[in-house]
């Protein structure tokens, strides 16, 4: 089996140190470490000598980030899965950006299942956009407002949707069809509940076991024994009745 070639860069050396372990008991028949680097420059210069498949990349590197490193590489051939401490705003942006992160200390069944995400993609392509984009939501939570995009991935890679233009998401098991303006749709394979989970602190609801909604462009609301909601697009959708009060509450608080 072909192994992912890996770095570590973590300026702190027992952090770096445990990772090193827990890659190599955990995940030695996919990764292959070719060594971990403690500051920015010297991150940047691995990569630029090794060439590594995948980066296993502190948030905090001294005085500096990840996102510093990031920056001081024009073509980013790689993937990148961050390791954080930091707080909750910078996690959604992660979520927000379709970057893979773990939290310190690192969980082992938590890194298994990061890395067998990464081997199990197609090869990785220049992701400068993602990592645009986690750069800008990051910025935009330090300021308490909503991240401006979301990553999602499709079949042929992934869309940069802007939040604004989602009006509604709907449950199809494991898939989730997204609903913008202008009419488009697309249909993402993610539960409905990982939506709802990235976007709930940020003005949707989720009125159904099968309507997550933009609270956003919600015209009326009709009663009845659940309910049901008239969104801007003339779609109507029935709001569970177990979900009608916390709703209401919600609609009221706007």
């Amino acid at each position: 089996m072909h192994k992912l070639k890996a770095i570590i860069v973590d300026d702190e050396e027992n952090a770096a140190s445990r990772l090193t372990d827990l890659v190599e008991k955990k995940c030695h028949e996919n990764i292959r470490l070719a060594g971990s680097f403690h500051s920015v420059d010297d991150g940047v210069a691995a990569i630029k000598s090794i060439r590594p498949q995948l980066v296993f990349l502190d948030v905090q590197i001294r005085e500096q980030t990840g996102f510093d490193l990031l920056q001081k590489l024009p073509n980013k051939h790689f993937d990148v899965i961050f390791v954080t401490a930091f707080e909750k705003y910078a996690v959604q942006a992660f979520k927000f950006s379709a970057i893979d992160y773990l939290l310190k200390p690192v969980d082992p069944d938590d890194l298994v299942q990061a890395v067998e995400k990464i081997v199990s993609k197609k090869p990785p392509t220049n992701l400068f956009d993602r990592f645009q984009t986690l750069l800008e939501n990051v910025d935009q939570l330090k300021q308490y407002t909503p991240p401006r995009k979301i990553v999602v991935p499709t079949i042929s890679g992934f869309e940069l949707l802007p939040v604004i233009d989602i009006l509604r998401c709907q449950s199809d098991i494991n898939y989730t069809t997204i609903f913008l303006q202008g009419g488009q749709k697309l249909v993402v394979a993610k539960t409905l509940k990982e939506f709802e989970e990235l976007l709930s602190e940020f003005n949707f609801f989720r009125i159904h076991n099968s309507h997550l909604v933009n609270l956003a462009y919600i015209k009326s609301y009709h009663k009845g024994k659940g309910g049901s909601v008239v969104l801007t697009d003339g779609k109507e959708l029935g709001v569970s009745q177990r979900r009608k009060d916390a709703f209401l509450e919600r609609m009221a608080a706007l």
